[in-house]
């Protein structure tokens, strides 16, 4: 069996990604960011989600209606309220998803937290 090397990470980071934390509200990097490019995971770099599918939920983190197909699993939260999300990739824990807000006409927001991601502007 191979090692998989994984990006190092800061202890919050780990908190979050590992841990399954979350980061304070209104505290990320990423919650009022608008710039073109693709967030990746931040453990090991697999595109997760696109800018246009970001928008402004006022929730205090960094929200999508949309995942790039394939890049995230839902899983149930063990509080059982919520649905959990994870980088397929690592299974690095990004946020919840929730469904039927009627935030977007996708009817879908994607609260991740920033020190889940990466940022990699468009060329």
């Amino acid at each position: 069996m191979q090692d998989t090397k994984y990006n190092e990470l800061t202890p919050r980071e780990k908190q979050v990604i590992e841990a399954k934390g979350t980061e304070p509200p209104f505290s990320g990097e990423y919650d009022e960011f608008y710039e073109t490019g693709t967030y990746v995971c931040r453990r090991c770099d697999a595109p997760l989600y696109r800018s246009e599918d970001k928008f402004d939920a006022r929730c205090g983190w960094p929200a999508f209606d949309d995942e790039i197909a394939g890049a995230v699993k839902r899983l149930p939260d063990p509080d059982g309220h919520r649905i959990e999300v994870e980088c397929v990739q690592c299974g690095g824990h990004l946020g919840h998803v929730f469904l039927g807000e009627r935030l977007t006409a996708k009817d879908t927001r994607h609260c991740i937290n920033s020190l889940s991601m990466k940022f990699i502007p468009s060329k």
